[in-house]
């Protein structure tokens, strides 16, 4: 069963404080200013308690501190405790109080106004609804919140939950450009693309390349900042193979509309991309409602494949063994569906101390390859339009592997793909 990537790599779909801590060590002058009631002080205990910086990391002592800041009223504070609460960290996960504490906060703070159109947008805590979720987006760009400035320009791409609209995406893109967001400006510089505006797009992508060091390709456990400076890279590079026609057994790259995930729905809104990519309109919310789990869960593979009948699309779940020799069938079965004009929907497991359980999955989009460099194009959900990214062979043998994308599964490790069934 897909989850979303529980890192700061997308944070546009992870829910995050803003709050940062600095590295002196808690001094006896704001120990004192916080036991006295000073809530500035109370907070910068609790951000450095959760955040372990210069203190053994304690989130009881965290919430203690942020409690007392918050229940005089500071909105940040407010902020810092429903972060806690939606993410379940040390403390029982509860949405519907973390919603609760960002409503509070909302009108005074641009985190907890992004962190509460999050959760209308995912319908974790409240009512799902899309375009109350855009309107708190818009609230918090306006006050200057350039991730949800940028998250918002996606949804009028997309016209995930609403009408599209390239005019209110663009005036978006360009205020989260203008508030340094580097999804913002991977954004505006797909809205030049889109316009044929080729100059103006490489200097936005150069631009956001420029805010962090890249490499030939990324990786796709960087976080946030990282990526979306990455992506301006590759997506420079891949300006020209966008304008080019495909060359069967040297390059594809097969155009995949883009649909900005929310919390923990990449499976199905990946599916849905690939469903756009075959003519439908479908989101990623609506498909998510066509399959049995919950919201702001993961999806079984089995009910994405199940969910594709009932839009009249008939999809197939395949598999190749996780070992080398799988690998080789895995991408060229995939090379030829691409040289078909057929992506693929393809998952990966990400193993390390730092996910929760040892282990966490992504879903994404396999929508292109360059043989003479042995790379491959990914469309994925989890970052900025136009989601595009490059990975080497080596990287995809690494990370094209899953063991719980579906019941189906049974635990054992495999490379899964979701592909367009023969008639």
């Amino acid at each position: 069963m897909t989850t979303l990537l529980r890192m700061t790599l997308s944070s546009s779909l992870l829910i995050s404080s803003v709050i940062a801590a600095d590295d002196a060590p808690p001094t006896a002058e704001l120990i004192e200013k916080a036991t006295h009631g000073d809530a500035h002080a109370q907070l910068s205990l609790a951000v450095r308690y959760r955040d372990a910086k210069s203190v053994k990391q304690d989130y009881a002592e965290a919430m203690r501190w942020a409690h007392l800041a918050a229940d005089q009223g500071n909105a940040d504070a407010m902020d810092f405790v429903g972060w806690m609460f939606f993410r379940g960290t040390g403390v029982k996960s509860e949405p519907a109080l973390a919603a609760g504490y960002f409503k509070a906060a909302a009108d005074q703070s641009a985190a907890a106004a992004w962190n509460l159109g999050q959760c209308y947008f995912a319908g974790q805590g409240v009512e799902q609804d899309i375009p109350k979720a855009l309107e708190i987006w818009k609230k918090a760009a306006a006050m200057g919140h350039g991730r949800a400035a940028s998250t918002a320009a996606m949804m009028y791409l997309s016209g995930e939950g609403i009408a599209p609209d390239g005019a209110q995406a663009r005036t978006l893109a360009e205020r989260a450009a203008e508030l340094n967001d580097p999804n913002g400006l991977v954004v505006l510089g797909e809205l030049h693309f889109q316009a044929e505006e080729l100059d103006q797009a490489r200097a936005a992508w150069t631009n956001v390349a420029k805010t962090k060091t890249t490499g030939p390709t990324g990786n796709p456990e960087q976080p946030s900042s990282e990526m979306a400076a990455q992506q301006g890279a590759d997506l420079i590079k891949l300006m020209d193979y966008r304008h080019r026609k495909p060359e069967p057994g040297k390059f594809a790259l097969i155009p995949v509309p883009h649909v900005h995930q929310g919390w923990n729905n990449c499976g199905a809104t990946s599916c849905a991309m690939f469903a756009r990519a075959q003519g439908s309109k479908v989101g990623g919310w609506d498909f998510k409602k066509l399959c049995r789990s919950p919201l702001g869960t993961g999806t079984d593979w089995a009910d994405l494949v199940k969910a594709s009948e009932k839009m009249g699309q008939h999809w197939k779940l395949i598999t190749f063994t996780a070992d080398d020799d799988g690998f080789d069938k895995a991408t060229a079965f995939a090379r030829a569906e691409l040289d078909a004009g057929c992506p693929l929907v393809i998952d990966f497991k990400y193993i390390g101390d730092r996910y929760p359980g040892g282990a966490a999955g992504h879903t994404l989009i396999l929508a292109g390859y360059i043989a003479d460099e042995s790379l491959y194009v990914l469309c994925n959900p989890a970052i900025a339009t136009p989601g595009l990214h490059l990975m080497t062979a080596a990287d995809l043998k690494r990370y094209w592997r899953s063991d719980g994308y579906s019941a189906e599964s049974k635990g054992v490790l495999s490379r899964p793909a979701i592909v367009i069934a023969n008639p």
